[in-house]
C-alpha cells in the first residue's frame, strides 16, 4: 500500500499540475499547495433532495462543529472567561477528525457596534481564521449567531418576575443600540429564555422593522450589516456561504421570516456583486419552534438556486422526542419547497456523557441519518467554557457546571483536563469528503468495520476522496467498482485518506478494517 504526503495529496486532489500520484504522469512533487478549496455551490433536487458539489463537480458531504470563539456573550460571572480562542492547535485538531467545515459564530454586537460602523479588525480576526481552516483543508461557514437576542436582556437587579418565570439570563446576538425591549418584563417565561417578554419584545420591533437610531429600521441595519459581510468575504472561496440569523426566534411572526430572507439574500447578493465575486451559499434555518413543536418553517421566498435549508436537528439530544428517519424526512420535505434545496444541521448534539454509555447510541444513530439522508450538520460544539451562559442555569441552581464539547473542564478550577476520548471515538468515523459523483447511499457499519459508498454519472477520472481514522488500522483493506487507483494516504493527525480516480458513470467504494 502506498503512503502519500498530505501536500501531494491536496495537490493531486485540486488538479494541480505538480503533483505526482503513483499511476498518474510524473510531475513536480515539490510544487508548492498555493490554491484555495474549491468553491461550493447547490444543486437543488426536490425529488432526491438538493446536493452541496465543489467546482470540481464532486458531491461534497459537509460535517464538521461549531466553533464559538468569535461570539460575545453575557458574562453571569466577570471573573470567568466565556470563550477559548481560537487557536491553529483547534484547526489541527478539527482537521484531525476527519472534518471539513466549521460553522464559526459571529455576533452582531460584535460586527456593527455602533449603527453603520462595522467594526473590520474583528472581521480581519474572522477572515484569519477562515485561512488557518483552509489551510488545513475546512471550508468556514460564517454564522450570524444569536440567542435569545443579545446579552442586553439580562434580568435587572432589582427585576420582580413573580410567577411569570426566573429572571432572564443575558445571553448574545444584537448591540445595544438595536434592543427596542420597550422596558418590557426580563423574566424567561415558564423558564424559557425566548419566551421572555423583553426578547419577545426586541424580536417583534426586528420583524417590524422598528426605527432605531438614525431613523433606520431595525430589520434593515442587519439586513445591509449581511450585505457588508457578503463584500467582505464573498472573495474567499472557502468561505462556504452565510447562515442568516441563529434559530430566529419568529414565534409570533413565522409569516415575515420569509420576507426576512428574501430581503437577506438579496443584500448578500448585492454585496457579492459589488465584490465582483460569485454567489455563495446562504443558509436558512426555521423558527426557533422548529425541533421543539414541529413548527417554523418559513413560507416559499423568490427563489433563489444556491440556498440551503438549516434546522437544527436536536430531537433526541436536547429533549425526550424520538431520533429517527422521520424528523430527517420532514426536513427534506420542507426542502423541497424551496426548489429542492440541500439540507445541513447548523446545530446537533447531546450531553457528551452519552458517549461513555454502552447502551446510548445517540451520536451514532444520528450520525447515520446524516449519512442516509446525506444532510451535511456541525455539531454543537467544539469548546464550552465555565463562563459560558449555558452553564448560568448550573450555578443557580447551585451545581457545578458541566461543559459540553470535546474537552473535558474542571469548572471548580477552570482547567481543561483533556479531550474526552469516548466523544472523540464516537465522532471520529469515515466520511466520503468528496464523491466523484452524485451519491446514492453512505454507510458505515461499527461492528463489521466496513464503510460502502456508491453512486453514479461520475465522470472520467474524476477523484474521490475518503477520512480514514487510524484507530480502525492504518491498513485497510480498499476496494471498489467503477474506480482506480485508490491509495492509503497520510491525513493531518496520523489519521488516514483514501483516495482514487472513477472510470466514469456508476461507481462503488468500500474500505474495511484488518
Amino acid at each position: 500500500m502506498t503512503r502519500v504526503s498530505l501536500v501531494t495529496l491536496l495537490l493531486w486532489l485540486l488538479g494541480w499540475p505538480g503533483a505526482c500520484i503513483p499511476g498518474l504522469p510524473p510531475a513536480d512533487p515539490d510544487h508548492p499547495l498555493a490554491r484555495p478549496l474549491p468553491a461550493l455551490s447547490a444543486r437543488p433536487d426536490p425529488v432526491a433532495g438538493g446536493r452541496i458539489v465543489d467546482a470540481y463537480g464532486r458531491e461534497v458531504l459537509l460535517r464538521g462543529v461549531n466553533v464559538n470563539a468569535f461570539v460575545e456573550y453575557w458574562a453571569y460571572d466577570p471573573d470567568l472567561f466565556t470563550t477559548y480562542p481560537f487557536t491553529p492547535e483547534d484547526a489541527d485538531a478539527i482537521a484531525a477528525m476527519g472534518w471539513n467545515v466549521v460553522r464559526l459564530l459571529l455576533s452582531w454586537s460584535r460586527v456593527e457596534p455602533e449603527p453603520g460602523v462595522y467594526d473590520e479588525a474583528y472581521l480581519d480576526a474572522i477572515e484569519q481564521a477562515v485561512h488557518t481552516l483552509e489551510r488545513r483543508g475546512v471550508y468556514t461557514l460564517i454564522d450570524l449567531h444569536q440567542d435569545a437576542w443579545s446579552a442586553t436582556l439580562a434580568a435587572r437587579p432589582d427585576e420582580a418576575c413573580g410567577t411569570i418565570g426566573p429572571p432572564a439570563f443575558g445571553w448574545d446576538g444584537a448591540p445595544g443600540w438595536a434592543t427596542l425591549d420597550g422596558g418590557a418584563p426580563r423574566c424567561a417565561s415558564f423558564g424559557v429564555r425566548e419566551l421572555s417578554p423583553a426578547v419577545l419584545a426586541a424580536f417583534d420591533a426586528f420583524w417590524n422593522d422598528a426605527p432605531g437610531p438614525g431613523g433606520v429600521g431595525i430589520r434593515t441595519r442587519y439586513v445591509r450589516m449581511l450585505g457588508h459581510l457578503a463584500e467582505r468575504f464573498s472573495k474567499l472561496d472557502a468561505v462556504a456561504g452565510y447562515d442568516l440569523m441563529n434559530e430566529p426566534n419568529a414565534i409570533l411572526q413565522i409569516d415575515v421570516l420569509d420576507e426576512f430572507i428574501a430581503e437577506a439574500i438579496a443584500a448578500i447578493r448585492a454585496g457579492e456583486a459589488r465584490a465582483g465575486a460569485p454567489r455563495r451559499l446562504v443558509f436558512f434555518e426555521p423558527s426557533a419552534t422548529w425541533a421543539l413543536l414541529g413548527a417554523g418553517a418559513p413560507a416559499p421566498f423568490p427563489a433563489d438556486d444556491q440556498i440551503v435549508y438549516a434546522p437544527h436537528l436536536y430531537q433526541g439530544g436536547l429533549d425526550d422526542q424520538t431520533l429517527d428517519a422521520a424528523v430527517f424526512q420532514r426536513a427534506r420535505d420542507e426542502a423541497a419547497a424551496y426548489g429542492g434545496a440541500p439540507v445541513l444541521s447548523g446545530e446537533w448534539g447531546a450531553d457528551p456523557g452519552r458517549a461513555s454509555n454502552p447502551d446510548d447510541d445517540y451520536f451514532e444513530r444520528h450520525q447515520a441519518l446524516q449519512d442516509a439522508f446525506r444532510f451535511g450538520a456541525t455539531l454543537w460544539t467544539w469548546r464550552e467554557a465555565c463562563g459560558d451562559p449555558h452553564k448560568a442555569a448550573d450555578v443557580r441552581d447551585g451545581r457545578v457546571p458541566k461543559v459540553w464539547g470535546l474537552f473535558e473542564v474542571d469548572c471548580t478550577t477552570n482547567q481543561v483536563l483533556g479531550p474526552r476520548s469516548d466523544l472523540v471515538d464516537a465522532l471520529r468515523r469515515p466520511l466520503l469528503r468528496a464523491a466523484p459523483g452524485p451519491i446514492e447511499s453512505v454507510t458505515w457499519n461499527p461492528e463489521a468495520g466496513r464503510f460502502h459508498a456508491r453512486g453514479t454519472q461520475a465522470r472520467a477520472n474524476q477523484t474521490f476522496f475518503v477520512f480514514w481514522p487510524a484507530r480502525l488500522g492504518t491498513e485497510p483493506r480498499l476496494a471498489g467498482k467503477g474506480v482506480h487507483g485508490m491509495l492509503l494516504l497520510e491525513a493531518p493527525g496520523g489519521q488516514r485518506f483514501v483516495a482514487g480516480r472513477a472510470h466514469g458513470g456508476a461507481w462503488e467504494l468500500v474500505i474495511e478494517a484488518r
